[in-house]
């Protein structure tokens, strides 16, 4: 069997703009990728549920990675670099940077690694939109 290569949908404009736009921005800040192209529900729905994984996260004493010694830690850092302006402010205020001492810091800290997952997923959505690959 065979499938056929994604296309855009007839009748968008995928090549005129900012393509990237939604991409970064979605990135720097959870759900500006979709509200860019009002979509206001979903947007807002990303942006509840990837601030508030990411506060809850910290709440939970959660630790932000900041450096790679081995791959899992490669990987926290790649998840934590995912939540875009949370994560330069988190570690600038210092949040974050206290070890884990108990189970629900380790708790925590996964909460932050996946709202930075979750955010990258929905930049990438907001892309997808954006050329035409997806449909409302």
């Amino acid at each position: 069997m065979s499938t056929t290569p994604n296309r855009p949908v007839a009748g968008k404009k995928s090549d005129k703009g900012l393509v990237y736009l939604p991409l970064i921005a979605g990135w720097l800040v959870p759900g500006a990728g979709h509200f860019l192209q009002g979509k206001w529900v979903r947007g807002t729905l990303l942006a509840v549920s990837i601030v508030a994984m990411f506060v809850l996260g910290l709440a939970m004493q959660g630790k932000l990675y900041t450096s790679a010694q081995d791959i899992l830690d490669l990987l926290g850092v790649a998840g934590d670099l995912g939540s875009g302006l949370l994560y330069v402010a988190s570690r600038g205020l210092g949040w974050g940077a206290q070890p884990i001492q108990t189970t629900v810091a380790d708790y925590g800290t996964k909460f932050i690694v996946v709202a930075g997952l979750l955010n990258v997923i929905a930049a990438v959505d907001a892309h997808n939109l954006r050329t035409g690959r997806k449909s409302s």
